[in-house]
């Protein structure tokens, strides 16, 4: 159910092989979610700028069913942002992340919502 997405202007070749099997774990830890929930999707190659500069930047959304709120984004951003600037090169400051809570009955799975399988 967690799904954490960054867009970027690095072009895919600089994007580690197993960047996106990292970040998982540490979403899944992070969140305290199944690894087996986590998704996490890369999109290089953006035309993209930031305050006006080319220089390597991103956008990112962590969407979530709960674990999600003002003390805990503190907290996932931390990891998330050191993450990304040890892997990618993206500096904290080149970058935002939006957080994104989702009731349960917002989110599709298995022909139903989380909802219907977990209440």
């Amino acid at each position: 159910m967690p799904h954490f997405r960054i867009e970027t202007n690095l072009p895919r070749n600089k994007i580690p092989q197993d960047f996106v099997a990292k970040v998982v774990s540490v979403l899944a830890k992070s969140l305290g979610k199944p690894e087996q929930y986590c998704v996490v999707s890369v999109i290089p190659d953006v035309m993209m700028s930031f305050g006006g500069s080319s220089e390597p930047c991103g956008i990112a959304n962590l969407m979530s069913i709960g674990g999600l709120g003002v003390e805990q984004n503190k907290k996932h951003a931390k990891i998330l942002f050191e993450l990304v600037a040890n892997e990618l090169g993206i500096s904290s400051d080149r970058m935002y992340i939006t957080f994104q809570d989702e009731p349960t009955g917002n989110v599709g799975y298995k022909g139903t919502t989380f909802h219907a399988i977990f209440g």
